[in-house]
């Protein structure tokens, strides 16, 4: 039988808290005093923990800096999943968009912790779609994956005004041609290079 799960402690509290409020209400729109009403502790304790707000955006969004999970998939399927996950959360009550586009449009580009932390989150992204890209043999697997990566914010951005899901799938397709153009076979079954392997992506 499995232990029962550690209790949180403050600081995990603390920040959990404040994840939910800062995505779902905004940056701006919450104030310590309201997140430390939220647990029922006073500001003093908030900031034994957290010393400023500034800190605790920047813990915020590190929370919310998550690595790809590691995966047997074919390379071109992982690629296409990223839709397919894309067009699961959209569809989630709670969605509220990409949190590092958020603080960034919040608190300004001249807030460098904050749009640090967001370039280095994109920048991550980008880097595991050049990866497999280059596990597809794709010659311009850099050029590339900055294109898959502005298919991914083109749709978040699109859903969030529509409010409708199937933007990422409207994605996952123009992502297709993309890669068929890169010489990457997506039809039917795995998808692998083709014979026109290492043909340059259209810029």
């Amino acid at each position: 039988m499995a232990p029962p799960p550690a209790p949180q402690t403050m600081k995990q509290r603390i920040l959990e808290t404040a994840d939910k409020l800062f995505y779902l209400q905004g940056i701006r729109a919450i104030g310590v005093d309201t997140i430390a009403a939220e647990i029922g502790i006073s500001k003093r304790t908030l900031y034994n923990h957290f010393p400023s707000k500034d800190a605790l955006i920047a813990a915020y969004l590190e929370r919310r800096f998550v690595a790809q999970r590691p995966s047997d998939k074919p390379p071109a399927e992982q690629i296409l999943g990223t839709f397919d996950s894309l067009e699961r959360r959209f569809s989630a009550k709670d969605f509220r968009g990409c949190p590092f586009v958020n603080a960034v449009a919040e608190l300004g580009p001249t807030d460098r912790a904050v749009k640090k932390i967001a370039i280095a989150f994109k920048e991550s992204r980008r880097v595991w779609f050049r990866e497999r890209l280059t596990e597809l043999g794709v010659a311009e697997a850099d050029g590339l994956a900055t294109q898959l990566v502005l298919l991914v914010d083109g749709s978040i951005a699109q859903d969030l005004v529509r409010d409708d899901p199937a933007m990422a799938r409207a994605a996952k397709e123009a992502a297709k041609v993309l890669l068929r153009n890169a010489g990457v076979d997506v039809g039917s079954g795995a998808a692998k290079p083709t014979a026109t392997r290492g043909k340059r992506a259209p810029q």
